[in-house]
């Protein structure tokens, strides 16, 4: 490693490994074990892995039997005869399991499997520990706590890596690239380097074969989701699945990331204290991504905190600014918020990195959700409750009204004690998301992913201002976007990208006038009366009536529905009076 250090340049003058760990790739949560070597190889076929998978998940349900047994043991007031049936099973079962698992409660050996299967698997982990709203609060609490520093591709390796992915010798490019990895994730290592004209940057690079093992792995997890949905279809899944697979693909291609990072860019070049890390398009590519390297603390470090209240009241505004900003007027936000994520830059300013991850929410459910966290912030209980209950998707035996009335219930209570000691926004949000299971009223991934960016955002704020009133800190920001909806310019530009349809039907307006005097005139000739020609009017006349209404509720041109409503009117009126 020493000598690939040596060929690539000198190491920069101050020590950066400890420093840049910290700030630039930190760990959701405990510190990592020590780094270890990855061994490289191809691979194991898809027959081998869906044995290692199947044991695994037969551990897992025998591992689940024997827990269950453990909990009666340890609460014999729950005693009764299915709880006799279950110690009676896990007496031949405790054998066989993996002694560290024996004893170990059930989320912690699910932790554990995901653990053994391996990368693809701890990434599923830690997708469901975002599924508050499907899962049991004491999984995804568990599963906040897998591996997110996995063994490492050797230096050597990683510089192959670079020069294969970029098609360039690493001396035509960098002077340096730190030997001394600043994390290791599921997915893609990340080293520290330099251009040739003397940039600090971050080289991301996808691990060789996580492609193929991420193929692989998806073919097994979707056919264990179609078993799954069988078993448990509340937990969904199958749908869970499917979106753990698409974020995932999404992730090995590092050109998505560098879009991403491009169009954040642009969507806040109005703020300039809302730093996104710039792009070297020349030296990335699918498999390697060269990004600025922004440095500061993390907001929840020590050097963030001591900073003059002046400037912490700063970062928390821009912080509220830009999350709401993302969502609610964007609907184009960072997926993978977490403390590791966010830096403290000089000026103050804010900084974003790791962007693989994104959420987009389509203008209609944008616009619900803007209404509910207005309402939220304005006090307006059942108004919140209304628009959440307009975002879900009711399954299987779901009871709304049910789900509506809690909603409403929790929603009161907060606004009655909004401190963040006692109930806090984000956690409104998320309880209210989490009652959706009990009602089988079930959300988007981008739900869950939006309230995932509002805990962290009011997190970091309560540890930089303990005790600040995010709802007051929110309300100037969601109120500006708010009567954004009704800007008159806005709602032009809008109704501008239904234009096609507009010229199609003005176009067709000609048309839909003479065919209408047409009928006009031969419904008002004198013919022998027909016992029929009451029931044709009113059919024409309803027929009428009905396309105005359908051309008013799509938005098109008012003299074509106009028109028709007045044929139909006057059809109608004749038939009346014959």
């Amino acid at each position: 490693m020493r000598s690939g250090m040596a060929k690539a340049g000198s190491p920069p003058a101050r020590p950066a490994a400890k420093r840049t760990t910290r700030t630039q790739l930190a760990a959701h949560e405990p510190a990592a074990p020590p780094l270890e070597l990855m061994k490289e190889g191809p691979p194991p076929g898809l027959a081998r892995r869906l044995a290692v998978t199947v044991r695994h998940a037969v551990g897992l349900i025998a591992g689940g039997i024997v827990a269950r047994a453990n909990a009666s043991t340890a609460h014999p007031v729950r005693a009764g005869p299915r709880e006799a049936f279950f110690r009676a099973i896990a007496v031949p079962l405790r054998p066989l399991l993996r002694r560290e698992l024996r004893d170990a409660p059930f989320p912690v050996q699910l932790r554990r499997r995901l653990e053994l299967l391996g990368p693809t698997y701890i990434k599923l982990g830690q997708i469901l520990s975002l599924r508050e709203d499907l899962l049991p609060r004491s999984v995804t609490s568990e599963l906040r706590r897998l591996l997110n520093q996995l063994p490492i591709v050797p230096f050597a390796r990683y510089r192959v890596l670079v020069e294969e992915g970029l098609g360039r010798p690493i001396a035509a490019m960098f002077t340096w690239i730190d030997p001394v990895p600043l994390g290791s994730a599921s997915i893609a290592q990340i080293h520290r380097a330099r251009t040739l004209d003397g940039a600090e940057v971050v080289l991301k690079v996808v691990k060789p074969g996580i492609r193929e093992t991420l193929r692989r792995d998806a073919r097994l997890l979707r056919a264990l989701g179609r078993i799954l949905e069988v078993v448990v279809p509340h937990y969904q899944p199958r749908r869970i699945i499917s979106e753990f697979v698409t974020y995932t693909q999404r992730e090995v291609d590092l050109r998505r990331e560098a879009s991403n990072a491009a169009t954040f860019k642009a969507n806040f070049a109005d703020m300039p204290d809302v730093v996104f890390p710039a792009i070297y398009t020349e030296y990335s590519d699918e498999s390697v991504l060269c990004m600025e390297f922004l440095d500061g603390p993390r907001p929840d470090e020590e050097a963030a905190r001591l900073l003059p209240v002046a400037d912490r009241e700063r970062l928390v505004d821009l912080g509220a600014a830009s999350i709401i900003r993302m969502i609610y007027r964007d609907g184009f936000f960072h997926a993978d918020l977490h403390p590791g994520n966010l830096l403290v830059l000089p000026g103050p300013k804010v900084g974003f990195i790791d962007l693989g991850m994104v959420g987009h929410l389509d203008a209609e459910l944008r616009r619900v959700l803007l209404f509910y966290y207005y309402s939220l912030v304005t006090g307006d209980a059942e108004s919140a409750a209304r628009y959440l209950c307009a975002v879900a998707q009711p399954g299987r035996g779901a009871d709304p009204t049910g789900f509506r009335r809690e909603v409403t219930e929790i929603s009161g209570r907060w606004r009655n004690a909004a401190t963040f000691d006692r109930f806090s926004l984000a956690q409104l949000v998320l309880e209210s998301v989490t009652l959706g299971a009990q009602y089988r009223m079930y959300f988007p991934m981008e739900m869950v992913l939006m309230v995932k960016a509002l805990i962290t955002f009011e997190g970091v704020g309560q540890v930089m201002m303990p005790g600040i009133d995010i709802a007051r800190v929110s309300r100037a920001h969601i109120r500006r976007i708010f009567l954004e909806q009704f800007n008159p310019v806005r709602i032009i530009r809008e109704e501008l990208k239904n234009a096609p349809d507009l010229v199609d039907a003005l176009a067709k307006m000609p048309l839909l006038i003479t065919e209408g005097v047409r009928v006009l005139e031969r419904s008002t000739q004198a013919k022998a009366p027909s016992p029929l020609a009451g029931v044709r009017g009113a059919l024409l006349s309803g027929f009428c009536i009905m396309a105005g209404a359908l051309l008013l509720a799509l938005g098109g041109p008012w003299p074509v529905w106009a028109l028709l409503f007045l044929t139909g009117l006057a059809i109608g009126l004749r038939g009346a009076n014959e």
